[in-house]
């Protein structure tokens, strides 16, 4: 990020009620920001995820807000370290998430902000259950790696535009979001990108997410996702780099 950007995005801790828990979070709003990206983290991750923080902060430079939020609590993290059980609760996930986007849409600073979502791994089907309860509220799911077909039977019912984002030499997952993606029964494109693994750790593959998971590709821009019928691509040429 550059410095004159980094300077104009705020960043503060945010406590989330969820029920009977509070989840904690991290809210950046960059100055003029009319909408929120708010991210699940995927299996055995948190909102300190090194690669969700890096996508955020180029998100930040595309105006776009971020909340990342960890839908565990510090006991639970320590129960899903040792069982791995708790990362694959896609309903208690969901709850979190719906409850995160709740608090969103209630908290002064966000309440007008258009909302959508960036799932990783599991926390991709939760967002997708999440947006299938929140109809009229999400505007845009994306995933990253994701398993959108943990989501079941919640895929039919989701309405935002949804953009399922996977690795060229991911070919396991590649298989599972073509299945989502035949479930889906909103505007809806799986996009690979060459050369990329799961994690996206190649150079300059997680810019390449954020580039498609950016205004005009995102939130309030409908017509950019492909229709039914035509909803599978793969990037022609990833802006593979430097991460700087």
């Amino acid at each position: 990020m550059n410095k004159s950007v980094a300077q104009a995005v705020e960043e503060r801790l945010v406590q989330v009620s969820a029920g009977s828990v509070t989840l904690e979070g991290n809210l950046s709003l960059p100055k003029e920001s009319r909408a929120i990206v708010l991210f699940a983290h995927g299996s055995g991750s948190s909102r300190h995820s090194p690669r969700n923080r890096y996508v955020a902060r180029l998100l930040n430079e595309a105006k776009l807000a971020t909340l990342l939020v960890d839908l565990l609590t510090l006991d639970e993290e320590v129960i899903d370290a040792r069982t791995a059980k708790l990362r694959f609760d896609i309903e208690l996930l969901a709850e979190r998430l719906v409850a995160a986007t709740d608090w969103l849409a209630k908290f002064p600073d966000t309440q007008q902000f258009r909302i959508g979502y960036f799932g990783a791994s599991t926390g991709a089907a939760a967002a997708l259950v999440a947006a299938a309860v929140r109809l009229d509220v999400v505007r845009a799911v994306v995933s990253r790696g994701g398993r959108p077909d943990l989501a079941g039977t919640a895929l039919m019912h989701v309405r935002a535009p949804t953009l399922l984002i996977v690795g060229g030499d991911d070919v396991q997952v590649i298989e599972l979001n073509r299945a989502a993606l035949a479930q889906l029964r909103c505007e809806k494109q799986l996009v690979t990108v060459p050369g990329a693994t799961h994690l996206f750790e190649e150079p300059g593959a997680l810019d390449e997410v954020a580039r498609l998971a950016s205004p005009p590709s995102c939130l309030g821009a409908r017509h950019a996702i492909t229709p039914i019928g035509q909803s599978e691509r793969q990037v022609r040429s990833p802006r593979f780099g430097s991460h700087g």
